[in-house]
């Protein structure tokens, strides 16, 4: 009897146990929803947390129980304590998939992909059909430098099904890093995916895009015939203009003879028929993104000037909208409508108003600008652009649409797990300035992903500070602001203290009353981090060319002087010194052109923060990365820059492209 009583007493305490586990397994899937706020994940990870442990009570070796804690612990970053957990987990129940997946996630973590390799096959040699474990091969490959064999992985996965938001991620990144020689249907198919998918940062598959469409319309023969019918139905091509930039001559020329061809039709026909119309839309878009660099003839130009002043007869007439939408369809592959004679009579109607193929060029080319506009008013910089062309005034860059996708998480996490820092004297919010944020994306990713921090965005194009103002409002953000440099300068001699700075594009030499050193000296006390890159972009021998002629013959960047630049490059393309510029994505827009060339990074600034943080009295080294992304031994490195301090110029760390991360002491 008292045998029977204990059984019964077991077996319920057994159930117990699986339906805290089956609850805890509920409430971390609600901590990983996208769908739900930060606070609401974090409360479910705290409920699994307490499921967890009325488990592991109850049972102390349950081995699903201590598999999922050891994820959890994984998740928040203490990642010895979940390799203990995952390995106790096989001890009490051996050959789990899940587990050996588990131990690969983890090795990924701690950024030793070869071993994740090994976990992940030996789940798979548990369970052929693991997904995840053989999503986790595809991560492992792909952070082993093996892009080709990874993307295969991925797409492996997509064709079963397993559509999840790391595969795609994962996938973009590989192509990224692919060698297109060749037209291939597949390839193609795969960019079509890749291109429709929503919240993928669409921007950075313009180079493989481009290889592809390249190849497809043999763009590298002279002599090879271009249909536009065709092109009016290759769904590839219109969703690349729609979505990337691409930075080929070739592609760019494409995008030239198939605008000209259209507007060639709309002369003889006086009209736009409709099978062109989303091709003319999608080269719209792409002219905007480019900053309307694209080459036209003289003839072409006339043509337009044409159809300008006929909308703007067509609106004085106050005729419907439907009357011009073909002629404002034209008009945009040559220009942004905002700066026409007729823009003021288009604010009439909202964006809304307008047919709904017609509102991405339409948003691009005159709402945005108009918002945009309105927000510069707010700043004195805005006086130095009174007395500029319309069409002259600096465009932001990068040109970009979508954040890169990213898990949320919290500064304070990242510093005590990434930089081994102490957190425990850390207020609630932190702080972090970045210093060269460009049109925003990096400052608005760490503003969207990072759950206590606020964000200052500083840049000296005040281009940049409406685009990035634009977009945080558009994500209903906050915690972020944009300001270019004499704000951010009056905000630190105010007294005001920042947790991190971030050193994105460098200031220009024009920013002569900006310092990087003086800046971080003042705004940051102990504890504070600083993240710089020790190599400085956009110093191709063109880019040195093209600097010294603007020198030589004192040019000023109006659109006309840099599209004149960019032609002498574009019909030059085997000259020696043009080689690295043209694969450069930055020089396939005015406003990339506008900053390398008349605005380039300061190298002055780079080497006075080097040698500021190069005193390790008040400065420590915790983190650096190669070009790569792997992290490096801080010891070689911090004897660098001691050796670099004392003026050896061999062992200089500028110029290496490392990634570093300093915290000051006092």
């Amino acid at each position: 009897m008292h045998a029977q009583q204990q059984i019964q007493e077991s077996g319920s305490q057994h159930a117990q146990a699986a339906r805290s586990l089956l609850q805890a397994n509920l409430a971390y899937g609600e901590s990983n929803s996208g769908e739900l706020s930060h606070i609401k994940r974090l409360q479910a990870r705290q409920e699994c947390r307490n499921y967890l442990a009325e488990a592991l009570n109850l049972e102390p070796n349950n081995a699903g129980a201590l598999g999922l804690l050891g994820r959890v612990e994984l998740d928040d970053g203490r990642l010895e304590e979940a390799h203990r957990l995952f390995n106790a987990s096989l001890d009490a129940q051996p050959d789990q998939a899940q587990q050996y997946a588990n131990l690969g996630y983890w090795a990924l973590r701690a950024e030793r992909p070869a071993l994740a390799e090994q976990y992940f096959l030996q789940a798979l040699d548990c369970d052929r059909q693991s997904a995840a474990a053989f999503c986790g091969v595809a991560h492992a490959k792909r952070l082993q430098g093996q892009f080709d064999v990874a993307y295969l992985h991925y797409r492996k996965l997509l064709a079963t099904g397993a559509e999840w938001d790391s595969v795609y991620s994962g996938m973009l990144a590989c192509a990224q890093h692919l060698q297109v020689d060749r037209a291939d249907s597949d390839l193609a198919l795969d960019a079509i995916a890749l291109l429709r998918r929503d919240g993928l940062p669409h921007q950075e598959l313009g180079r493989f895009v481009g290889a592809i469409i390249s190849q497809q319309y043999d763009l590298t023969n002279p002599h090879a015939e271009i249909f536009l019918d065709a092109a009016s139905e290759d769904e590839l091509l219109i969703l690349a203009l729609q979505k990337t930039l691409m930075p080929s001559p070739e592609v760019e020329n494409l995008v030239v003879l198939l605008r000209r061809a259209i507007i060639a039709e709309v002369a003889q026909t006086v009209e736009l028929r409709d099978a062109l119309q989303q091709l003319t839309l999608a080269i719209g878009q792409y002219a905007e993104r480019t900053g309307y660099a694209l080459a036209a003839e003289d003839d072409e130009e006339r043509l337009v000037a044409t159809i300008n002043e006929s909308i703007q007869a067509q609106l004085a007439m106050g005729e419907p909208q439907d009357g011009m939408i073909g002629s404002l369809m034209i008009s945009a592959m040559y220009g942004a409508l905002f700066h026409q004679s007729f823009a003021a009579q288009l604010g009439q109607w909202n964006l809304t108003d307008w047919p709904l193929a017609l509102q991405p060029v339409l948003a691009a080319s005159y709402y945005d600008r108009a918002n945009e506009e309105a927000i510069k008013q707010n700043f004195d910089e805005k006086a130095a652009e009174l007395c500029l062309e319309k069409f002259d005034v600096a465009q932001s860059w990068p040109a970009w649409s979508q954040l890169a996708f990213r898990a949320e998480s919290s500064l304070k996490t990242l510093m005590a797990t990434e930089l081994k820092l102490p957190t425990e004297q850390l207020p609630d919010t932190l702080r972090i300035m970045v210093c060269g944020a460009q049109s925003g994306q990096r400052a608005l990713e760490l503003a969207k992903y990072l759950s206590d921090v606020e964000v200052i965005a500083v840049d000296e194009s005040l281009a940049n500070v409406a685009k990035g103002t634009r977009m945080a409002n558009e994500m209903e953000l906050s915690n972020i602001v944009f300001w270019p440099w004499s704000i951010a300068q009056r905000f630190v001699a105010d007294g005001h203290q920042v947790h991190w700075v971030e050193v994105g594009r460098l200031p220009s030499p024009a920013m002569t009353d900006a310092s990087l050193a003086a800046l971080v000296t003042d705004a940051t006390t102990a504890g504070a981090v600083v993240h710089m890159h020790t190599a400085i972009t956009e110093q191709t021998p063109g880019d040195r060319h093209i600097r010294e002629l603007i020198a030589e013959h004192n040019l000023q960047p109006t659109r006309a002087t840099l599209r004149q630049l960019r032609r002498l490059v574009l019909e030059n393309p085997t000259q020696a010194s043009w080689q690295e510029l043209l694969k450069d994505e930055n020089f396939f827009s005015l406003g990339g052109c506008r900053d390398r060339w008349f605005s380039p990074q300061d190298s002055a600034q780079l080497r006075e923060l080097m040698a500021l943080v190069s005193n390790e009295v008040d400065w420590k080294l915790v983190k650096a990365r190669d070009a790569d992304g792997h992290s490096l031994a801080t010891q070689p490195v911090q004897q660098q820059i001691q050796a670099e301090a004392l003026g050896s110029e061999v062992q200089s760390l500028y110029g290496q492209g490392l990634s570093v991360y300093f915290s000051r002491r006092r």
